[in-house]
């Protein structure tokens, strides 16, 4: 591996941010979820074409691995939101602004857990899906509250079906993150970024290198050794298809 050049370092580290490589076991305190999670959506990615919708789309940080003929990002519409002007559409966090079963996939990355109303959100989703349309779904199963007050639930992957089957989906294929020693590593290291935290970049800097980039090696090392637990995990990663049967 090889520094980036300055001129690049912002673009660099915001890779690192979501599709992390070896180098974001160094400046990346949610290495292990982060790369848990890109692995689980990639393996899913290559089957997400035509027409495809990410709810909650944020700076849209998987549409370059998305083989979309059209891909279209949905965010709440807040003021933080606005200013990023990642998204394509906005919502108030209602209805959807989009015609029914108007795309062929619906992507929605860590966004069901800040949802107060979930049938009524998963309602909308299978609502813009065309008949036999998939969803890409991940949600957290063991994480701190964070962006708080905005926090809602976490799901055990049997919870998880039974509010995807009630809003009119069939779990094609389900995924659990990190199910062995780096579970526990990413919740030290989440744990230490958060009492560590300053105003101060460089201070953050130097504390995630001296201090957080160890457990994340430590991590690494636990991964191989400690055996897997598939019952203690970071993230659900879901493939759902949208079924023949109404919601109820």
């Amino acid at each position: 591996m090889s520094a980036p050049a300055p001129g690049r370092f912002r673009r660099w580290w915001w890779r690192q941010q979501f599709t992390p490589n070896g180098w974001g076991l160094a400046v990346n305190p949610y290495y292990f979820a982060r790369r848990g999670l890109h692995r689980g959506l990639a393996e899913f990615f290559p089957g997400l074409r035509g027409r495809v919708l990410d709810v909650g789309c944020g700076r849209k940080p998987y549409r370059h691995l998305v083989p979309a003929t059209d891909y279209v990002g949905l965010e709440l519409d807040t003021p933080t939101a606005r200013q990023l002007g990642e998204a394509d559409l906005y919502y108030s966090g209602g209805g959807f602004p989009v015609p029914d079963a108007s795309f062929d996939a619906v992507i929605c990355s860590q966004v069901l857990e800040h949802i107060f109303t979930p049938a009524e959100f998963l309602g909308e989703i299978n609502r813009v899906l065309r008949p036999g349309g998939s969803l890409l779904l991940t949600t957290p199963f063991a994480w701190d509250e964070h962006e708080q007050p905005h926090d809602f639930a976490r799901y055990s992957s049997f919870g998880l079906r039974a509010v995807l089957e009630r809003a009119g989906f069939s779990v094609i294929a389900h995924r659990k993150t990190n199910a062995d020693g780096r579970a526990l590593a990413q919740l030290a290291s989440g744990y230490l970024y958060k009492i560590t935290r300053t105003r101060s970049r460089p201070l953050n800097g130097l504390v995630q290198l001296l201090v957080i980039a160890p457990v994340n090696l430590l991590g690494v090392l636990a991964g191989w050794l400690l055996p897997a637990n598939p019952d203690l995990y970071l993230d659900n990663v879901v493939l759902a298809q949208k079924s023949g049967a109404r919601p109820g």
